[in-house]
């Protein structure tokens, strides 16, 4: 059960500094202590997903995971949700975009309208992630996620505990945050965590089928991600302002 009292905006600090110290696990289990199922675990099912999925799972409090289907993931993606559910025993729920939404995107623009510029693939990213997560967020105090330092320049600012303005003054928590990314994939081999078989295929991050290719030697890990895109930010705006 929850046991904060405090609006997450007044309750941020002191929940932060008194875990200034702790580590990955422990920042998980003390969040999942304090707010019960007004927390969530956002993952798509990448490396650094998977290793905040096992961590979770092995405090044995449950905790509700939730995923985004954008309608575009890859195959392998879908596989690796099914044997989550089996390997941990666990409930995903998935969101997804509006249709509405996404049928008048498609009918005015066509299917793959990111490809022709910036704002239409930021516009697809609205309406197949970002509206999706504003739903699925709705209710709570905290949200968990993989997000990592080094996993580009855009994400270098990113702490492990944020004050969420975009989602309400809710708690933002990147227990990996200072990671590297041989740290995860330590993690990974170390406690047979299973991970999306793309990674084998050469990919680093792997998000929509279409708009991911493996990178190339040289490139950065988000390389890969709108890979047709030329000096713009590699993110879809989940993550805004890292």
């Amino acid at each position: 059960m929850a046991t904060q009292a405090k609006a997450p905006n007044i309750y941020f600090e002191e929940f932060a500094s008194g875990l200034k110290d702790a580590t990955a696990p422990d920042i998980i289990l003390k969040t999942i202590e304090s707010f019960g199922d007004r927390v969530a675990l956002c993952t798509s099912f990448q490396a650094e997903g998977m290793v905040i999925l096992d961590m979770a799972a092995r405090t044995n409090l449950g905790i509700r995971v939730f995923t985004i289907d954008t309608g575009r993931l890859p195959e392998d993606t879908y596989d690796l949700i099914g044997k989550v559910r089996d390997q941990y025993g666990i409930k995903i729920d998935i969101y997804y975009p509006d249709q509405d939404e996404l049928t008048q995107f498609v009918s005015k623009h066509g299917i793959n309208a990111f490809y022709r510029s910036v704002s239409l693939r930021l516009t697809c990213c609205e309406i197949r992630k970002v509206n999706p997560l504003n739903h699925a967020l709705e209710g709570l105090d905290a949200w968990i996620t993989g997000l990592r330092r080094t996993q580009s320049e855009t994400r270098a600012g990113a702490a492990r505990f944020e004050l969420d303005t975009t989602h309400g003054n809710i708690i933002k928590l990147n227990p990996l945050a200072d990671w590297s990314y041989e740290q995860v994939w330590d993690y990974i081999r170390n406690h047979d965590v299973p991970y999306n078989k793309l990674y084998d295929k050469g990919y680093t991050s792997i998000g929509c089928a279409p708009c991911t290719r493996p990178i190339k030697p040289g490139e950065g890990l988000r390389d890969g991600r709108w890979w047709w895109e030329d000096g713009f930010p590699k993110e879809c705006g989940i993550h805004p302002g890292k």
